[in-house]
């Protein structure tokens, strides 16, 4: 029973954000979203941030895990860029564009919902990195690359168009396409001949300040 009413306020929580935004959420509106009484809010999760930090991990923790068997069989750049897009109207479709918006804009002020916020998005980010790892394995760009440090570029940049798309749809589809375009440069670069693909590292890792 208790876990049945700590789900419904999670899921209040969510909803509460999604439709009255950060500043419409208090421990009556999620209470009156869920079904229950407002003082359950503060005897399951001692304060609406805490019960809003909560809400964000498991509500990402579980949009995650049904993206983890896509995310492992992306083999290419082009096939992940492919997947955001997918991933990106699944998330605005479901409202989840605005929650995150909603978080990213209360976590200025509240350093609960920064670690959250943080949190969530690191669950991500680490999808996208076994994925990059896997991508740049044998490729020219392999020595040079900061894969980790990639990821996090690659979160930031589909977090900036989801929130970018709001007020420039067709600036952040032209993003999104220049994104793939990268891809394919990558593919060429994967399809050069040996001679060619060792020229390529020299360059690279030079540019890079290697040896």
């Amino acid at each position: 029973m208790a876990e049945d009413t700590r789900r419904r306020l999670i899921d209040g929580a969510i909803e509460t954000v999604r439709r009255n935004g950060i500043a419409g959420t208090s421990a009556r509106t999620v209470a009156a979203t869920a079904g229950v009484n407002q003082a359950l809010v503060f005897y399951h999760f001692g304060s609406v941030a805490d019960l809003l930090s909560e809400a964000c991990r498991v509500s990402t923790a579980e949009d995650v895990a049904r993206y983890r068997d896509r995310f492992a069989s992306v083999r290419t750049l082009r096939e992940l860029l492919t997947l955001g897009r997918e991933l990106h109207v699944d998330q605005r479709e479901r409202g989840n564009v605005r929650l995150l918006a909603q978080m990213l804009a209360g976590a200025q002020g509240d350093d609960r919902l920064a670690a959250a916020t943080s949190e969530a998005i690191a669950l991500w980010v680490a999808e996208i990195e076994s994925v990059l790892r896997r991508v740049v394995a044998g490729s020219p760009i392999e020595s040079v690359v900061d894969v980790e440090g990639l990821a996090s570029a690659v979160s930031a940049a589909f977090v900036g168009l989801e929130l970018f798309e709001a007020v420039d749809p067709d600036g952040s589809a032209r993003s999104l396409d220049a994104l793939d375009q990268l891809g394919v440069l990558l593919e060429v670069a994967d399809d050069l001949g040996p001679v060619a693909s060792a020229a390529l590292r020299r360059r690279l890792r030079g540019a890079a300040g290697q040896k």
